[in-house]
């Protein structure tokens, strides 16, 4: 008897409706940036279209990626933040910035122990039974440079976002895009031109990619790569592909310059530069993987003879996540007990006894107390440094402010006298300021126990001083001669000064 649920289409399996489900599950990252946007406290995340951000973000991670390298944080972030700008010119920049750090850390799932994300999809077994998967995936991944620092690189599901595609075959992807690129330039469609273009560059990015990870696996683990049959066929595959492909990108960019050169209109011009700038951009990416693909055979080489020689692991590394924490919450709490248990005995340092051996107990006992120092320890004698205070005026000094105190003919100014020092010597200025007010009331005993012949006396005369760093009022200074009358000195009086010499 016929049986119609055998023969319908829902029971069997559905590979293509599988590799949907991928897609759509790669884009719900982005997805989510839009729908949670709401509650974000840093910032009113209404007006910015995060799942653009997001796509912007993938798009300068993907172009910047190198073989070697990946992209640099800071440069994702220069570039991301003037594409944010666009979206809210009038917002500030370091909410520009923190926006555009926001996203890429989503992609990169910051705050998730291994940093991927998981969707879950259904497809159809052989049995005709619906089962459900649980597809784990990353979109950017951090990975360390051959100069140890840290890169950003862009994964396959990553490159299928932006293309729209999941488990396509590189290679036959990529050759219908450059034919689809030809026959839009042959036609002067120059706009879809350059999206094709794109797409033919992020293929060429993930082929590359694909044979990186082959090398990154074999530098760790020869034995984790076939290079019996399957890399000697891909690296054959690959460098026809690459022969072929760099013939093909030449035939478009010659193309390309005969749409630019033969257009008349700006606009065209300009796109068919950026056309320019992308295949070339392809083509150098082709070079570097040749380059890469002639070494790989030397590198399995180097790589077979260092890990066939290498000591083995003594010690196997144990995941204290995956291995035992993971585990033991989905146990009931009475088997996690003792699991728990067992693990700690055997992870922690053995445990010295809580009792002394009677012995060592006697022996510590007996055992004499060291001496003592009484004083405790000897002081050092400190290393004393003799202290030189300097003069706050030196003889130079002295010597200019003597010239300008020289006054036997006329009496002068205070602020001629500072105003002239100043221009001399502008640290005189406060040692004459020092000696004129001395002059205002001198002591003519000591002058003339001294023996000098002149005294300088300093007067009022009304005015102030406009100096920029001295004030009060300015006085008119003189020496005045002294004068000992014979009589005066034999009965031990003093001298006097003339009186008529501030007449």
């Amino acid at each position: 008897m016929y049986d119609s649920r055998e023969a319908s289409p829902a029971n069997l399996p559905d590979d293509g409706l599988a590799r949907r489900a991928k897609a759509l599950a790669c884009t719900a990252p982005l997805q989510a940036l839009d729908e949670n946007k709401g509650s974000l406290r840093f910032v009113q995340a209404g007006v910015y279209q995060l799942a653009e951000i997001a796509l912007h973000t993938i798009d300068q991670v993907t172009i910047s990626m190198d073989f070697d390298s990946g992209a640099s944080h800071d440069r994702v972030l220069d570039q991301v933040e003037r594409f944010t700008a666009l979206q809210a010119p009038d917002r500030s920049a370091e909410e520009h910035r923190n926006v555009a750090r926001y996203v890429l850390q989503r992609l990169i799932n910051v705050g998730t122990v291994d940093r991927s994300f998981s969707e879950t999809y259904g497809s159809v077994d052989e049995r005709g039974v619906y089962r459900r998967y649980s597809f784990e995936f990353h979109l950017l991944v951090e990975r360390a440079g051959p100069d140890g620092k840290i890169y950003l690189r862009a994964t396959d599901e990553a490159i299928n976002v932006l293309v729209g595609a999941l488990d396509t075959d590189v290679e036959s992807a990529q050759i219908a895009a450059e034919v689809k690129l030809d026959s839009l330039i042959k036609r002067g469609r120059l706009a879809e031109a350059k999206l094709a273009a794109e797409q033919a560059r992020y293929r060429t990015v993930q082929y590359g990619e694909t044979l990186r990870q082959l090398l990154d696996a074999t530098t760790r683990d020869v034995r984790a790569v076939d290079w019996e049959h399957q890399v000697p066929k891909l690296l054959a595959d690959a460098l026809e592909h690459i022969e072929q492909r760099y013939e093909f990108e030449h035939h478009i960019l010659r193309h390309i310059s005969e749409a630019r050169d033969n257009s008349d209109e700006p606009l065209q011009k300009q796109r068919a530069a950026e056309l320019v700038s992308i295949v070339r951009d392809c083509i150098r990416r082709h070079m570097q993987l040749q380059q890469r693909l002639l070494t790989a055979r030397s590198l399995f080489r180097e790589e077979q003879d260092r890990q066939q020689f290498a000591e083995p692991p003594r010690r196997a590394a144990l995941d204290l996540h995956g291995q035992v924490l993971t585990p033991l919450l989905v146990l009931p709490v009475r088997d996690a007990t003792s699991v728990a248990s067992c693990f700690f005995r055997g992870a922690v340092g053995p445990e010295p006894p809580s009792l002394l051996g009677l012995p060592s107990l006697i022996a510590r006992l007996l055992k004499p107390a060291p001496e003592r120092e009484r004083l405790g320890e000897e002081i050092p004698e400190p290393d004393l440094t003799t202290a030189v205070e300097e003069p706050p005026f030196s003889l130079g000094d002295w010597a200019v402010t003597d010239a300008l105190l020289d006054l036997r003919d006329t009496p002068r100014p205070l602020s001629d006298l500072m105003t002239e020092a100043q221009m001399t010597a502008p640290s005189t200025a406060a040692l004459l300021l020092h000696r004129a007010v001395n002059a205002f009331s001198p002591v003519v005993g000591e002058r003339i126990e001294h023996g000098d012949s002149h005294v300088l006396i300093g007067v009022r005369n009304g005015r102030l001083l406009s100096l920029a760093h001295f004030g009060g009022d300015d006085l008119l200074l003189h020496s005045v001669p002294i004068t000992m009358p014979s009589d005066d000195i034999d009965s031990g009086r003093n001298g006097h000064i003339p009186e008529d010499d501030f007449q």
